[in-house]
């Protein structure tokens, strides 16, 4: 398997609240031209910028949504909107370019793990700060590599090793455990990234067994199938303003998760993975526009020393 195709992984965490919702392929780039540059080389950077800004976009209103609805009830309504436009594909691209997969139940072990990234995240939203959220979430891909030793059976050299323990430094500096600043909340998006972790880690064991269709299809069914279970147990009657922003939520994420795929067809997952740590710029924006929340600097250090142990890790995975 490529190198490439975890860095694909991690900047796919875009759609349906940081849930999986693509295969391990990525997508090959551009065709060179005569001087040996990529066309789109530059237009894929700026969409996945854009790609960032629209989730942090979609992030916002699940914790402006979360202030009247269950945090359940708001991964359930992103979900609702997912799989209906996966609906409409399959109908418009037959069955069984949408749900013949040969690896069907790691598809929905992926789906499991990807609801369960989705619900700890809006859950984490809904508690802490969008900042403090984002930052400690960042921790993902040290946990993806962590994973990887018992259920792939990679070796992980000590310089990686180092790495996630700088990563897990900064994910202590942003929590303060047994300081005033630290609230037990924080444990949600440790469990979100977890979550997201391993469900990167079935998506390598799928390899490329199954298309970007059937992964995406499948992710939104069966997201949209356990969030449906769950959510008559916390339902709140939503007003005309609160489906608004449940559709704008779930809009924003797929529009996020296409621009991410139409980035790697222009620029490698490994060039284009570093921008999504912009999402912190965005985070904080946002949480100080919408919430009047900003950061503190013990937030500003942690999350710059996990950006920065992520950042070598995925250099590592490039050599």
């Amino acid at each position: 398997m490529q190198d490439d195709e975890i860095t694909f992984q991690i900047l796919n965490r875009f759609a349906s609240g940081r849930a999986v919702h693509s295969n391990s392929q990525t997508p090959a780039p551009s065709s060179k031209h005569k001087n040996g540059e990529q066309p789109g080389r530059f237009r894929g950077i700026l969409l996945m910028i854009a790609a960032v800004a629209v989730q942090s976009c979609s992030e916002a209103v699940a914790k402006l949504m979360t202030a009247s609805l269950p945090p359940v009830q708001v991964t359930w309504m992103r979900y609702a909107v997912f799989a209906a436009i996966m609906v409409g594909v399959a109908l418009l691209a037959g069955p069984a370019k949408t749900l013949r997969s040969r690896l069907p139940g790691l598809q929905i072990l992926r789906g499991a793990a990807a609801v369960g990234a989705a619900t700890f995240f809006i859950t984490s939203l809904s508690m802490l700060p969008m900042a403090e959220v984002t930052a400690i979430s960042f921790v993902s891909p040290l946990v993806v590599t962590a994973l990887a030793i018992p259920l792939l059976g990679e070796i992980i050299g000590l310089r990686r090793w180092t790495a996630i323990a700088i990563g897990l430094v900064g994910v202590t500096m942003v929590l303060r455990p047994g300081t005033p600043d630290f609230s037990i909340y924080m444990v949600f998006p440790l469990a979100a990234a977890t979550s997201w972790a391993f469900a990167l880690v079935v998506t390598r064991l799928m390899s490329v067994s199954d298309s970007l269709l059937v992964s995406m299809t499948y992710a939104g069914l069966v997201g949209f199938a356990l969030t449906s279970v769950l959510v008559p147990f916390v339902w709140v009657k939503p007003d005309i303003l609160s489906l608004g922003l449940g559709l704008a939520t779930g809009l924003f994420g797929t529009m996020a998760q296409y621009l991410t795929i139409k980035a790697l067809y222009h620029e490698r997952a490994s060039v284009l993975a570093p921008i999504f740590y912009t999402s912190l710029v965005w985070s904080i924006l946002f949480g100080y526009l919408l919430f009047g929340n900003l950061p503190d600097a013990w937030t500003y250090a942690g999350a710059a020393t996990i950006i920065l142990s992520g950042l070598y890790t995925l250099g590592r995975q490039r050599r």
